[in-house]
């Protein structure tokens, strides 16, 4: 028994590991096809329907994707796509990467994808303009890249799911120094400067400029070894956000962090209405 219990264990381990593989192939992919080759006609190939969109600003459906990719890709010679990082979690499929010739500025994002039958069918994302380096000197996208700890996925998972519920939703921040290793804390956040001090000091210039950070619920966690990308949702002030923060674990402890945060629209003003998440 338990030699079969153990077979079945790693037969399990081995397809979610092909299967995981197979989704980030699929979404590199269409990224590579679409926002990089710029190649309008792999929008049928790599997508169906029905088509979930959640980028506010997009309508929903295929329809409602040739169309931005028409305008604003195809037709638009200044536009370019790095892609710098991209992980699987199941059907699941994330890219870290960066766009120019969307707006005046270039945008740094995230973009989530499912992967249902071989094909991507529902899309959530955040972006927001590209700033200078941080206090630290780190840029938005710089640092490894490299998935590594591939049999710690789901410990790594749970300790940030952890971290999100406990202390930025739930506010015990007296419980910090419980998720990282001492000051040993790399931030890529624009205005927020390296270690838990660098944090601690970021969180209170917000608040005294009446722009506290406020986290009311996490939607997501989605994970590929080393990597856990969180999305959440609160407020900036009194301004409704989206919080997408990827974190990197390691040795069981939060060494490095990037995000990108951005409004919620009202539903009123959105081009569909499926939500942000």
């Amino acid at each position: 028994m338990k030699l079969r219990t153990f077979a079945t264990a790693a037969i399990l381990l081995v397809t979610t590991g092909a299967f995981a593989a197979d989704t980030k192939d699929i979404v590199t992919g269409a990224m590579t096809e679409l926002m990089i080759n710029k190649n309008v006609g792999s929008i049928d190939s790599n997508f169906a329907e029905p088509y979930i969109q959640h980028n506010q600003q997009v309508p929903s459906g295929l329809d409602g994707l040739k169309g931005l990719a028409g305008q604003a890709i195809a037709n638009n010679p200044s536009f370019e796509y790095e892609m710098v990082r991209s992980f699987a979690d199941g059907d699941i499929g994330f890219v870290h990467g960066i766009y120019t010739g969307f707006g005046p500025a270039p945008l740094v994002a995230f973009d989530v994808f499912r992967v249902k039958d071989g094909k991507i069918v529902e899309h959530w994302d955040n972006l927001m303009p590209v700033t200078e380096p941080n206090p630290s000197g780190h840029t938005h996208t710089d640092g490894p890249i490299e998935v590594t700890d591939g049999d710690k996925t789901d410990a790594n998972r749970a300790l940030v799911k952890d971290f999100i519920d406990t202390v930025l939703v739930g506010g015990a921040f007296d419980k910090l120094p419980t998720y990282f290793d001492g000051d040993n804390y790399i931030q890529h956040n624009a205005n927020i400067a390296d270690g838990l001090s660098g944090l601690a000091a970021g969180l209170e210039a917000m608040a005294k400029a009446g722009l506290s950070m406020r986290f009311v619920k996490n939607h997501m966690v989605l994970a590929e070894g080393n990597f856990v990308l969180a999305v959440s949702e609160g407020a900036i002030g009194d301004k409704p956000m989206a919080f997408y923060d990827l974190f990197r674990v390691e040795n069981g402890k939060i060494a490095e962090h990037w995000d990108v945060i951005a409004p919620i629209l009202p539903a009123s003003e959105a081009a569909n209405g499926n939500g942000k998440f």
